[in-house]
């Protein structure tokens, strides 16, 4: 069981965001990665259709054989980590939970900024976990429906990007927020321009680090982290749609050669789950 990989999916490239921290914390862990390219952005989805998208990409990776997984979506993990938990016997974590912890604990002055999609901000679960630690905090939201399409276009270094940023963080850096979730996994491939935007003085919290972090408990608690390095072969990747563009952006961003991205037809996912139902 120790040795069995770990499952990671996101709507896109951004979970990749947590398979960089998995990996520099927990290096002898296989993992598996799936990402639902085809139907990126999760963001501007109905809760239901989230929902049953999550659950197609869960029993993909479930298929794989994994001991674990980490929904690396801010927008599933509002909406379906508690389906998915009771559907499934392994550990699944989602990214909300440990961001929220870590942001609480380390605000000094109790305003917390929030930026994610539309789906994560209008479920209020960064807010609601926020709140639930420490009812005094002080919790501004915002919607950055444009960034996850900058990142899937690999445009994290341009001007442009950084006057985006500006436009939606203003209205929560007049709040005076001393801390600052980046509430999707893409968000951190931005995270230069973001800390150039919002200055020195604002700390930033990437979900990815922290649900790496839980990661490492869980698999330590459960006795299940991997036996050695030679456990580990190479990790594997998975598309929906585009696997050159994806290997191609994650190389860049993960700074090292990938093997091949194997594409996963919709309709298979699709009637993986059908088959349960």
């Amino acid at each position: 069981m120790n040795d069995k990989p770990v499952g990671i999916f996101d709507s896109g490239i951004g979970g990749l965001s947590v398979v960089r921290q998995v990996s520099k914390l927990l290096p002898n862990e296989k993992l598996i990665y799936f990402g639902d390219t085809a139907r990126v952005p999760y963001g501007s989805k109905s809760p239901r259709v989230v929902r049953e998208f999550a659950r197609q990409d869960a029993y993909f990776l479930s298929d794989k054989n994994v001991k674990a997984m980490i929904i690396a979506c801010n927008t599933a993990s509002a909406e379906a980590l508690d389906l998915l938990q009771k559907e499934f016997d392994i550990p699944i974590i989602g990214v909300i939970n440990p961001g929220a912890g870590f942001a609480a604990n380390i605000t000094k002055n109790g305003k917390i900024g929030v930026i994610g999609t539309h789906g994560t901000i209008a479920s209020g679960a960064y807010e609601t976990e926020l709140l639930s630690i420490n009812s005094s905090l002080e919790v501004e939201s915002a919607a950055c429906p444009l960034l996850v399409p900058l990142v899937e276009e690999g445009w994290e270094s341009k001007e442009v990007t950084k006057e985006i940023i500006g436009e939606y963080l203003s209205p929560l850096l007049d709040k005076n927020i001393d801390t600052l979730i980046l509430g999707c996994t893409h968000y951190p491939i931005l995270k230069p321009l973001i800390q150039e935007v919002v200055g020195d003085d604002v700390v930033l919290v990437d979900s990815a680090e922290a649900a790496a972090a839980e990661l490492e408990r869980i698999l330590s608690d459960k006795n299940l982290s991997a036996s050695n390095k030679e456990s580990s072969s190479e990790h594997e990747y998975y598309v929906s749609d585009f696997p050159f563009k994806f290997k191609e952006t994650a190389e860049r961003f993960l700074g090292k050669r990938l093997p091949e991205v194997e594409l996963i037809p919709l309709d298979k996912l699709e009637s993986r789950l059908k088959a349960i139902t």
